[in-house]
């Protein structure tokens, strides 16, 4: 029987879940993972900054903020050009989706045209396309699916309760907002959290709670390990065990059946034998490449190896032929086939 999407989670349930004998809980979000997806298959995706720094907004994790010194130089929108040669790059690289970020609190007009241009170059490589640019109005979310924008990502970040913690320039329910209008605008929706921000136990669960109980559940939820800027205020917060994370991971997938569950920052702190559980607890989406927006990624050919040792595949589109798919790949993965399989954990 397969696990029931619900939309009426409560805290003592979630708590619940993150209580359950390790063991358990991984056996558990394993057979959800089974029910709806291919179990060694992980979606692939590319992020580039299109936009770098400056950004109004105070978020106390974030490097790109204008608040606080990183060391981070300013970056104007790039060109369309170079946007696309990424994304040829990317899916050489055997990337099936290429997000685009830029640290604006909310995109103005007169970027609108160079944005659509990127979401239609993307396209026509026959991958598909996500962005982040903060806040949307109702007509900027019609704009974009007008443009044939696939994904996007707009995190809630954490709980109600902690969220005024970490930002004070926009409320928690401005990303509701603007999630009901990426929804309604008929794009699919990308929304997860950050861990390890100095947040409780309860914290995590409210934020799944949240994630879960939206009207729909995101199609893909990319779940961050903190990753520590010097300049932030975050930069000296204590580190969240490696087992929460994973049962976080697991929990995600148990709540949120039909969704990716993406692996996302934080990774290059991560050894292979963590990332490996976390595989297994559900997730089954990853970012790609060796930075990203403006942090360190694993390399791409690390996760190729990993793969390799793990039996994992990347995931195929389903809108792509098997010819056009494999062709994609067939560099990035049978290339590995002469290096050592066994390298020193990461």
């Amino acid at each position: 029987m397969s696990a029931a999407v619900r939309h009426n989670w409560t805290l003592e349930q979630v708590n619940a879940l993150y209580a359950l004998p390790f063991n358990d809980l991984l056996f558990q979000a394993q057979t959800v993972h089974r029910q709806h997806f291919t179990p060694n298959e992980v979606q692939i995706s590319t992020l580039l900054s299109i936009k770098t720094g400056a950004c109004a907004e105070d978020c106390k994790y974030c490097p790109q903020s204008g608040h606080y010194n990183t060391g981070l130089e300013r970056e104007r929108l790039i060109e369309v050009e170079k946007v696309l040669q990424q994304a040829h790059a990317a899916k050489a690289q055997g990337a099936t989706r290429f997000c685009m970020g830029a640290a604006w609190t909310n995109p103005k007009q007169r970027d609108m045209p160079y944005i659509i241009e990127m979401v239609r170059g993307v396209k026509e490589l026959g991958l598909e396309t996500c962005m982040t640019l903060g806040m949307l109005t109702n007509d900027q979310a019609d704009t974009l699916a007008d443009a044939g924008l696939d994904f996007y990502n707009h995190n809630l970040d954490t709980s109600p309760e902690f969220y005024g913690e970490i930002i004070t320039t926009r409320t928690y329910q401005d990303r509701l907002d603007t999630l009901s209008h990426v929804r309604n605008a008929g794009m699919k929706v990308c929304c997860g959290g950050i861990l390890g921000m100095g947040e409780t136990a309860n914290d995590r669960s409210a934020l799944l709670m949240q994630l879960a109980n939206l009207p729909e559940h995101p199609q893909s939820v990319p779940i961050n390990m903190l990753v520590k800027v010097a300049g932030t205020p975050l930069e000296n917060v204590d580190d969240l065990d490696a087992f929460e994370f994973i049962r976080t991971i697991a929990v995600a997938r148990i709540m949120l059946p039909l969704s990716h569950v993406r692996l996302s920052a934080g990774r290059s702190r991560m050894n292979e034998q963590m990332q490996a559980l976390c595989f297994f607890a559900g997730a089954n989406s990853i970012f790609y490449g060796d930075k990203l927006l403006t942090t360190d990624n694993p390399e791409a050919d690390a996760d190729m190896l990993l793969f390799k040792k793990l039996g994992i595949n990347p995931e195929r589109r389903h809108d792509v032929s098997d010819e056009a798919h494999s062709l994609a790949l067939a560099d990035a993965i049978t290339q590995q086939n002469t290096t050592p399989l066994f390298h020193e954990a990461r």
